[in-house]
């Protein structure tokens, strides 16, 4: 069983920022594809960002060049540095992983495709 344990949301102002944090065991973080998903109450969770085993990042159109993923496979933590925050961001922010045996697979698109998941941490913009 692979823990997932998030970190770091709160409520902030639009235009502000927020890292969120997922601690993982020592053998995920740059080993599984990780990911970040969010959810509205009463909607689909839907993908945000991922980070593959060779390093390559993906990211959904309305979030690029205001989030970045990254991890520190030093500290076993992977990192969604989001900036520049709108009202629409407002969501449960989920962190995921996944394993995958080559690079090439690993996108923010289905929660389907990720077997492990985290908590959830609530992120608030007014």
């Amino acid at each position: 069983h692979v823990q997932l344990v998030e970190s770091g949301g709160g409520s902030v102002q639009a235009g502000g920022s927020l890292r969120l944090s997922c601690t993982a065991p020592r053998y995920v973080v740059g080993n599984y594809c990780m990911a970040w998903f969010r959810q509205a109450q009463g909607k689909e969770r839907a993908g945000v960002a991922t980070i593959d085993i060779d390093g390559l990042t993906n990211y959904v159109d309305s979030v690029k060049g205001r989030f970045t993923i990254s991890q520190d496979n030093r500290k076993n933590i992977l990192y969604l540095q989001m900036n520049s925050l709108k009202p629409e961001d407002t969501d449960v922010y989920y962190c995921a992983a996944t394993y995958v045996a080559s690079a090439g697979h690993c996108y923010p698109r289905f929660a389907a495709d990720f077997r492990y998941w985290g908590q959830g941490t609530q992120v608030t913009v007014s």
